[in-house]
């Protein structure tokens, strides 16, 4: 199987930040209304998945990409971000479409996320997981593990109720 392609989303396109934004609110809708509910996952997203949101963390150091199909016609089919922090490369975000997971993208886009933090010299991969979201259980079993348990407000009355995972570079796969 070929990986995803990667396409890089920078600030000095903006309709390419345009789209980003759109594909990030449909995966996200419909992979966190169910874990936590369409009230909260509006207010995030709206934080954090819209234009001006992504604008701002664009600018701010951290690398956004598109996902796209290997094959023809090339689709959209997710999306990943990540940064530098510390010693480590926190990946802020790993979303995949709901018709392309489960076909074995997590090994070939973390491998190419860890390349990025390899050449940048850190030595590890951490993400944060909401404790309700079964992703975790496809993030433990590629070697992710969890370092602690993290409840932080948002705003609103909300809170993101997450472990906390990490992973060495390189990989262990």
């Amino acid at each position: 199987m070929d990986a995803p392609l990667h396409y890089d989303v920078t600030p000095d396109r903006p309709d390419d930040v345009a789209r980003l934004s759109a594909l990030a609110t449909a995966i996200v809708k419909d992979w966190y209304d169910p874990i936590i509910g369409p009230e909260q996952n509006d207010y995030m997203i709206a934080r954090f998945q819209s234009v001006p949101a992504l604008l701002e963390q664009l600018r701010g150091g951290c690398t956004y990409q598109i996902l796209r199909s290997p094959g023809e016609p090339r689709t959209d089919i997710g999306f990943v971000g990540f940064y530098p922090r510390g010693n480590e490369l926190y990946l802020s975000k790993f979303y995949l479409a709901a018709p392309w997971r489960g076909k074995g993208y997590a090994k070939p886009v973390l491998r190419h996320v860890a390349a990025f933090a390899a050449a940048r010299g850190l030595g590890a991969i951490t993400l944060n997981v909401n404790r309700h979201n079964p992703t975790l259980a496809v993030y433990e079993a590629l070697g992710f593990r969890r370092i602690r348990e993290e409840c932080n407000p948002i705003g609103h009355g909300f809170f993101m109720d997450d472990y906390v995972c990490s992973i060495p570079v390189p990989l262990p796969f």
